[in-house]
């Protein structure tokens, strides 16, 4: 294992060790990779992020191929296919938050009820139809939900989002739970107000002159 190669393993641990602090995962739920050569690195099947090691990372080949000693998250249908079809994307975060998952279950997109949708490339939040956890159909309806925007839910199960960067990628997810919680203390409120394409269009090209690059996570909200 080479300096670069240690510091992208360290890079997925950290990652995966973050959304357990934000409370996006707990124990062993959930899933990180990122772009590495000419295949990707993930996290393993079924390990505790809190025992996580660099060296438990798995590099894993575009064709599916990773060592044999090593199994990848059951996931890595969805995060290679995603990094193979998306040149702009540089990392993959699946978790399973309270709010995100709580909308997934009821089947239910998440409409333009606060201006930060923008940051997710458009005026909603897909949710993708349900499939079984690690097949290639679950894939495919992932890609679907994620055509010209960045994170979707997905039925019955949790989230994904795909950033430039982890650093990108781990923002967006956090983004997506707090507007899934806002939304969801909205409903009980009352009928929330949506915007209009119009209105989310203009943000959408607002956040693209804002710096939103490989190098940051994104604008602060105001």
């Amino acid at each position: 294992m080479d300096r670069d190669e240690r510091i992208a393993r360290e890079s997925v641990v950290a990652a995966a060790r973050e959304l357990d602090a934000q409370g996006l995962n707990r124990g062993t739920s959930g899933n990180v990779s990122m772009r590495f050569r000419d295949g990707l690195l993930i996290t393993p099947s079924g390990l505790p992020t809190a025992r996580m090691r660099p060296e438990d990372v798995v590099p894993l080949g575009l064709d599916g191929t990773h060592p044999a000693d090593q199994k990848p998250s059951s996931e890595w249908r969805f995060h290679r296919d995603i990094l193979a079809s998306r040149p702009d994307c540089g990392a993959v975060v699946h978790a399973h938050p309270v709010y995100c998952t709580a909308f997934a279950l009821c089947r239910k997109e998440i409409p333009a009820v606060h201006y930060m949708i923008a940051a997710f490339g458009g005026p909603n939040v897909r949710c993708a139809p349900y499939a079984p956890y690690g097949t290639a159909e679950l894939s495919e309806l992932a890609l679907a939900a994620l055509a010209d925007r960045n994170v979707c839910l997905l039925a019955n199960h949790g989230m994904i989002a795909a950033g430039a960067s982890l650093d990108k990628a781990v923002w967006l997810a956090v983004e997506l739970e707090t507007l899934c919680h806002q939304y969801a203390v909205a409903l009980q409120v009352g009928i929330p107000t949506v915007l209009s394409d119009h209105e989310i269009g203009s943000t959408v090209e607002r956040f693209r002159g804002y710096g939103l690059n490989a190098a940051n996570a994104g604008p602060e909200r105001s």
